[in-house]
């Protein structure tokens, strides 16, 4: 089931044209990964989705209403984080969670007090629930920011660069509470990021923006075998690599063999093919394989190759 879909959404502000015929489907549970340069149009496509802003021209359904025809039905299904925790920090985590509950139109306290510890134990700020937002880490905050966002329970998470600016050990905990929030709640989120070990740790697919469109769209797998070309095998021997390089370049289909330390780096058209031909030739010649393994490009170079490609 599509829990968002967008079909040429297009913004303009005055002559400047910051999405442009924008479409995408994005299925129910999935983490989708918006990525791209700044400026690209990522967050003006987010703040479209969430009825922040109105587009130009075209449209989007979450889960059915139309971002155009019916706001107010899809505001109650999302929740935005934007790149910025927007909190009150004169208040604690529990009022400002109560306050942004309040706005979402949820009144009784019977409701509001038990669903502020449910969020607050679950991103581990419910020790730090009664003090100023102040005094918050940045990470605390953007946690908080979060919990904010889906006090009024929506199916629909968007966040903006949801670990920008943060350390690593703080980046890897939103990372995992947004693991968290997609596999154990379900939850459909769509994620803008420049950072791409974000997306690949976290994104079931992903998509490139770029001077405001869409385009491509894929598993993280996907997008490396589109500009994979030759495919490289890694081949770690016990001893020096460089013994073996001269028979397994003798190897029918292998285009070229690099060493480094213990390991052989073989560049081949087709590794289903070539590699137990490869495996055979390093035994024979004495050498103890301690594994094999095919070597893809990082969601990074394959982002850098497509963008590379399209500018070109």
């Amino acid at each position: 089931m599509e829990a968002i879909a967008a079909q040429n959404l297009t913004k303009k502000f005055n002559a400047f044209t910051a999405v442009d015929g924008l479409s995408l489907q994005i299925h129910e549970g999935e983490v989708f990964g918006l990525l791209g340069p700044n400026g690209a149009g990522k967050t003006t496509t987010i703040r479209m989705l969430a009825c922040i802003i109105s587009p130009t021209s075209g449209t989007a359904q979450i889960y059915g209403k139309e971002i155009t025809k019916d706001p107010t039905a899809v505001r109650a299904m999302v929740g935005v984080q934007t790149e910025s925790p927007s909190l009150y920090e004169r208040l604690t985590a529990s009022e400002n969670l109560e306050f942004f509950a309040k706005a979402y139109g949820i009144k009784d306290p019977a409701r509001i007090q038990p669903r502020i510890r449910e969020l607050l134990e679950f991103f581990d700020l419910w020790e730090r629930r009664g003090e100023r937002v102040a005094v918050f880490s940045k990470g605390m905050k953007q946690k908080l920011a979060i919990a904010r966002a889906i006090i009024h329970d929506p199916p629909v998470l968007f966040l903006d660069e949801p670990t920008s600016g943060l350390d690593p050990e703080s980046s890897k905990l939103i990372r995992d509470l947004i693991l968290k929030l997609s596999r154990m709640e379900r939850r459909t989120i769509l994620i803008s990021t420049h950072r791409l070990e974000d997306a690949e740790r976290i994104c079931n697919r992903v998509g490139i923006i770029l001077r405001g469109g869409l385009k491509v769209a894929g598993t993280p797998e996907e997008l490396r075998n589109r500009v994979a070309g030759e495919a490289k095998v890694e081949i770690r021997i016990l001893g020096s690599a460089s013994d073996y390089i001269r028979s397994v370049e003798g190897v029918l289909g292998v285009s070229g063999v690099e060493a480094k330390g213990s390991e052989l780096v073989v560049s081949t058209g087709d590794p289903g093919l070539t590699t137990p031909d490869i495996v055979r030739r390093v035994v024979e010649d004495g050498g103890q394989i301690l594994s094999v393994r095919p070597s893809l490009p990082s969601l990074e170079e394959t982002y850098l190759r497509i963008v590379e490609g399209m500018r070109g």
